[in-house]
Parts: C-alpha cells; structure tokens; sequence
C-alpha cells in the first residue's frame, strides 16, 4: 500500500529525504513543511504538485498524510516527534533520536502507547556494504568478534551546540548496532577528548567500549584532520574484515590472516606459555550491489508500517546509540574513567 508522507526540514538533509520518498514507489510525497517557505519551495523545484507547509500543526492535521519524516535541528526532533505521534503520524527521526536518553524514551513509549512505527535515520545501516557486514558476522564469517577499530576524521564543520562524539559517533555507533548480535551493549564506555582550538566543544575524541565476551570497540572522531578516512576494522577468531568506505573499487576485504592461540588450559601460568602462531591466508573482496542508502531506508520504513512490525533502526537502536554518548560525556567529565552504561529497560510494545 502506497503511504502519503511529509518531510519536516527543507535544510542540510531534508533535501535528501525528499529526493529519496519522491522516488519511492512506496510513498507518496505530499508536503515539505519549513518555517522558511522560500527554502521549502527551492527543495521540491518548479512545477511541482507537492505542497509547502509552514505550519507544523497543519501538516499534522492533513488526513492524505500517513507518516511524517524529520530533518531537524537534535534539540527538536523530541517535541516534533512527539506531536506527530499523538496526531496518530508514523515517525522517521534523522539521527541522533534526540538529544538526551530520556526524551527519546519519551518517544518510544508514546510510540508504543499508539503502536505506531518510531524509525531511527541510522543511514549507514542500510548501505549495501553494511548489511552484507551485517550478513557476514551473522553468518558465522568471521568467527568469534575479538576487537573493532573505527575511524571516522576529516576536515569537519565544527558544530556550536554539540561535540565530535555527538556529530560524527553516531555513525559508527549505529552500524556496530546493526552489526553486532544483540546489538552495541558496550560493558563501560571510556570518552578521551581535546578541544585543542578552545571552540568550546571538544573536536577530537577517543572512545573506548569493552563488550560482553572481552572483546572491545574503539572509535576515533575528528573534525580536525586535514585527511579524509572512513575505516572499519572487525577482528575475528576465523577472519578480519576491513571496510574502506572512501574506496569504491574495495570497500570490504575479508582477510583469513591472524593469531592462533594453541591452548586448552584454563591455568594462567600454562595460558602464558600457549604457543602462538600466525595465520597467512588469502584475502578476498565480496562484490556489492549499489544502491543508495537512502531509498533503501524509505522502503524498510513503508513495509515496518504496512507489515506492523518494528523496522532495522527502530527507536530502541537509537536509544542504545544515545545511552553512549551520554556515557561518554561523563567519561569526559571524570577526565575519560571508564562509566558504567545507564540503560533504561522498556517492555517491548508497539512497532517502535
């Protein structure tokens, strides 16, 4: 069944948004809604029969609109979201789901209440290289997950309201969300930072999760650095995987290269003395598909709300993504201690 939806926020990603619902067969495009009408007619272009709405309320109020999706500044996603989902609106939220764990709760629960679809705009998680990660670690690839390294630097926009973990972070923290089993359940969380250039805002960070099973992630943001790299390294007990996301040619290998550990033997002493040997193997570079992201998300949004299901990114993966960041803040303030993560435990309920 083809859905009527709205766009809220004609600015940096709304225009995405609508390119991606416009040429959906799954929905219909109705109306962009932006405080700046000027800007909201420049995103749909001439000659167009989609509507411009400047007042939220009204938009809500139009019976031919199913779902709404928000393209917001963070701070406004909650109360937006929220009057959505009171009007009886399906929700998309671009990432962060909100600004603070609470709120998005707030947002779960109202979804739950109305047992409406609550989507979280985790983009990276429906690139085609992300879900055949996804695939592959689900399937056994790569074996037991022994570490993951991230990074994610580049000559940034240095953001006045929010810090590199906050901006960039959400990213990485999302994808080893959708690929990880269970989902990101980091066991503590440790945030190092600097803010070098005295913005007010800390622009490079180290963090550090050690997960369930002694694994551990670390993820590297910077909005400093005069290079571009997008990097994901997956370690495992049979294979390492290594994406590349700024090489088109290869932007995932697969390495059967690593450590062996020959011991059985629960006995530190005896453990100490295990002989070690280094596994040589081929590498090989899976073909992908490609497919944009975006209308892959728009799709997966249509069927979580015609099948009544929760979607990939439903609200619970944005709350686990933000339960980090706000242990890392505290990290930061406790000079990068390891902090226990706050998780809030909701009864499953709804399609959120």
């Amino acid at each position: 069944m083809t859905l009527g939806i709205g766009v809220v926020g004609a600015g940096y990603w709304g225009p995405n948004l609508v390119r991606n619902f416009r040429s959906s067969p799954d929905w219909d495009l109705v109306a962009v809604c932006d405080l700046d009408e000027a800007k909201a007619r420049r995103v749909i272009g001439d000659r167009s029969t989609i509507e411009v709405e400047t007042s939220l309320e009204r938009l809500l109020a139009r019976d031919d609109i199913d779902a709404v999706a928000i393209a917001t500044p963070a701070q406004t996603h909650s109360p937006i979201a929220l009057a959505a989902l009171q009007a009886g609106k399906h929700v998309l939220v671009e990432k962060p789901l909100a600004d603070s764990h609470p709120v998005g709760a707030q947002m779960v629960q109202v979804a739950d209440q109305h047992d409406l679809v609550l989507m979280t705009d985790h983009t990276f998680c429906y690139t085609p290289v992300v879900q055949r990660i996804g695939e592959l670690i689900a399937d056994g690839v790569l074996g037991e997950i022994l570490f993951i390294d991230s990074v994610r630097i580049n000559l940034g926009l240095i953001q006045p309201d929010v810090n590199v973990f906050w901006d960039l972070a959400p990213h990485d923290l999302s994808i080893l969300d959708y690929v990880l089993p269970g989902g990101l359940r980091p066991v503590s969380v440790g945030a190092q930072g600097a803010d070098p250039l005295g913005a007010g805002n800390v622009c490079v960070g180290y963090l550090t999760m050690p997960l369930p099973g002694g694994a551990i992630a670390h993820v590297h943001v910077n909005w400093l650095s005069p290079t571009k790299i997008r990097q994901m390294v997956i370690g495992g007990s049979r294979q390492t995987l290594v994406w590349d996301d700024l090489n088109p040619q290869q932007r995932l290998s697969l390495y059967d290269r690593g450590v062996d550990l020959h011991s059985v033997s629960a006995d530190a002493t005896e453990r100490a003395r295990a002989q070690v040997s280094y596994r040589l193997g081929d590498m090989h570079a899976p073909t992908l598909p490609e497919r944009e992201a975006l209308a892959i998300m728009a799709g997966e949004f249509a069927a979580a709300i015609n099948e009544k299901r929760a979607p990939r990114t439903d609200g619970r993966a944005g709350l686990r993504v933000l339960e980090v960041l706000e242990a890392a803040d505290r990290s930061l303030a406790e000079g990068g201690a390891l902090v226990p993560v706050e998780s809030t435990v909701l009864t499953t309920g709804g399609a959120s």
